[in-house]
């Protein structure tokens, strides 16, 4: 099953975790007045189709129209959501043939400190699902398997049983010592990907989000991107 964008957030929020706030919209007039609606001088209008690239792709009779427009004021809005909506968008992974954008999410802006990037996808050779996680968040993950691989840490897991949490300190660890600028790790709070420094791992604060095992009685949490398991 395939999910937008806009759908995987309120997953998130319904689960507990923070998520910026975003208004869907299906016409310019929707998108003009969800800008007004989020009330902040800054919003990113995202195109809603199932593939991934929307910011560096473009729509097939407007190469100058991206997938993924920062917009400043609710006129802005209305011109971008104009440029998108029932138009193909081709990005890397639609192929030339791209993808109709019916919808589109309008999204808080907000100031960026640090991205990271986590997924879950099935691997077929191994019939198992893999964790990714990569400190290279906000870039083209394909870019970043094919020029630098061992940034991208992956740990298969058994979907009957779950995440280990030893498989969890296991990719923090080693993503802080794979950062591509170089840096190194010098304290625990360094160790565990955590940029706020509020996780449990880091001897602080506990995280704000919760994932709980009900048959081994073990939750994990997340905090900006730090990952404790309990």
């Amino acid at each position: 099953m395939k999910i937008h964008e806009f759908q995987a957030k309120q997953l998130f929020r319904e689960a507990g975790v923070p998520v910026l706030e975003g208004v869907v919209a299906r016409t310019p007039a929707e998108a003009k007045a969800a800008f007004e609606k989020l009330g902040l001088p800054l919003a990113v209008v995202k195109a809603q189709i199932h593939a991934g690239g929307r910011g560096k792709g473009h729509i097939a009779d407007n190469p100058e129209q991206k997938g993924v427009v920062l917009v400043r004021s609710a006129e802005e809005a209305e011109a971008a959501a104009a440029g998108l909506l029932g138009k193909t968008l081709i990005t890397i992974q639609t192929g030339p043939d791209g993808q109709k954008v019916n919808q589109i999410f309008i999204e808080q802006g907000c100031n960026i400190a640090r991205e990271l990037y986590m997924g879950i996808v099935l691997d077929r050779a191994v019939a198992r699902p893999v964790l990714m996680v990569s400190t290279e968040g906000g870039v083209e993950i394909e870019k970043v398997a094919e020029e630098t691989p061992e940034l991208i840490l992956k740990e298969h897991f058994d979907p009957a049983i779950g995440i280990e949490p030893f498989q969890v300190r296991k990719c923090t660890a080693a993503s802080a010592a794979s950062r591509s600028d170089g840096s190194a790790a010098t304290s625990k709070k360094q160790d565990c990907l955590c940029p706020t420094r509020t996780a449990k791992v880091c001897g602080t604060s506990r995280g704000r989000y919760s994932l709980t095992d009900t048959r081994r009685r073990r939750s994990v949490r997340f905090s900006a991107g730090c990952v404790t398991v309990q």
